[in-house]
């Protein structure tokens, strides 16, 4: 009989040697893959690596692609340190455009010297709202919120559209459905001349290390850590499941609210279709690769973000498309995830032993 159980502990080496295989589990069979469809694996990997962190452009790009999955990866990260599944990051991100757009277009604090906190602000705000809807609906009625925050990505994304298609196109945007461009006062200022590179990113690196050091050194952290260990002993110790609920699904929103209202703000200068190209869902392999550790997600974060860079030349020098860096970045997932249960599991045999009847059962 073959029987899955846990292990009693798993050895040190296997935190990073394990990950480590994964991944190159995952580019031995992309490399498969690659080869079947006729390219040289050797050729497509060249491009996606030196690509990102060959040139300057290319790292200075990566830093601009690593922004919104830092935060993403955070807005995944803090609610499942409290076991709640936050796959809602895309749509949240979605409607911190929608924020960072209204204050800008439709308000005077768009066109003022505190334009960009305002918009910023914005852009948390209705990422917050848009959580604290799942959050309430498994606070109160205990609906799972991996169902009612993935739909609601759905319902984001519609959102954009009805507003661009509709009361918020730019009348002189040629039919194209975007925005009117954001005035200047409301764009994030460029950190590095000449580069995209935005205040966002420093924004990035400030919220990790402020949930590093909420998850590990404050009291707020403790309750989330019990919580997400044994939900029955934290609810006898006296700790509040439903307001913490609501703490971490809006601080989760939040974070993903600012990475929209960044990229809206800093890249795009208008709200669009297409301003994400999937980073909400990235923010997930980012916090399951960093261990759902913050300081992690931003490594991660970065190599992610040079797949994405490294996806652009592919389509440029060898004309494969973007679908390629989803395969691999699938493939990543999907082997760091059976790595985990490596780890976390083990499978044993045992032999059926046989069972002995009494005489009287028997007759």
């Amino acid at each position: 009989m073959i029987a899955v159980e846990p292990r009693a502990a798993a050895a040190r080496w296997t935190s990073w040697a394990v990950p480590a295989a994964s991944i190159l589990a995952a580019f031995i069979v992309g490399a498969a893959v690659l080869g079947l469809a006729g390219v040289d694996p050797r050729a497509a990997y060249g491009e996606l690596l030196s690509d990102p962190f060959g040139s300057g452009f290319g790292v200075t790009e990566t830093l601009v692609k690593a922004t919104p999955l830092i935060l993403t990866g955070l807005a995944v990260l803090v609610p499942a340190r409290m076991r709640l599944w936050n796959i809602g990051a895309e749509g949240q991100f979605q409607f911190g455009a929608i924020g960072a757009a209204a204050v800008a277009l439709f308000t005077p604090l768009g066109r003022s010297p505190g334009a960009v906190p305002a918009v910023l602000l914005a852009g948390m705000a209705a990422g917050a709202a848009w959580c604290l809807v799942p959050a309430a609906l498994r606070a109160w009625l205990r609906v799972n919120e991996t169902i009612t925050t993935l739909l609601l990505n759905y319902v984001a994304l519609l959102f954009v559209d009805d507003l661009i298609y509709g009361p918020w196109k730019d009348p002189a945007g040629r039919g194209f459905p975007l925005s009117a461009a954001f005035p200047a006062a409301a764009r994030l200022p460029v950190l590095i001349p000449g580069t995209r590179v935005h205040l966002g990113f420093l924004l990035a690196l400030a919220a990790a290390a402020a949930v590093a050091v909420v998850l590990g050194r404050t009291r707020w952290g403790f309750e989330i850590r019990v919580i997400g260990d044994n939900p029955v002993c934290a609810r006898y110790a006296g700790i509040d499941l439903v307001r913490n609920t609501l703490l971490v699904m809006g601080l989760a929103g939040a974070l993903a609210g600012l990475a929209g209202a960044g990229e809206a703000s800093a890249i795009a200068g208008r709200l669009q279709r297409g301003l994400s190209p999937g980073y909400g869902y990235t923010g997930i392999i980012v916090a399951w690769l960093a261990k759902l550790n913050p300081i992690a997600a931003v490594l991660v974060a970065v190599l992610l973000g040079g797949l994405f860079v490294g996806g652009d030349a592919l389509q440029i020098s060898l004309g494969l498309p973007i679908a390629v860096v989803y395969m691999l970045q699938g493939l990543i997932f999907f082997f760091v995830l059976g790595g985990e249960i490596i780890v976390g599991y083990r499978v044993v045999i045992r032999r059926r032993t046989p069972v002995k009847m009494s005489p009287e059962a028997s007759r």
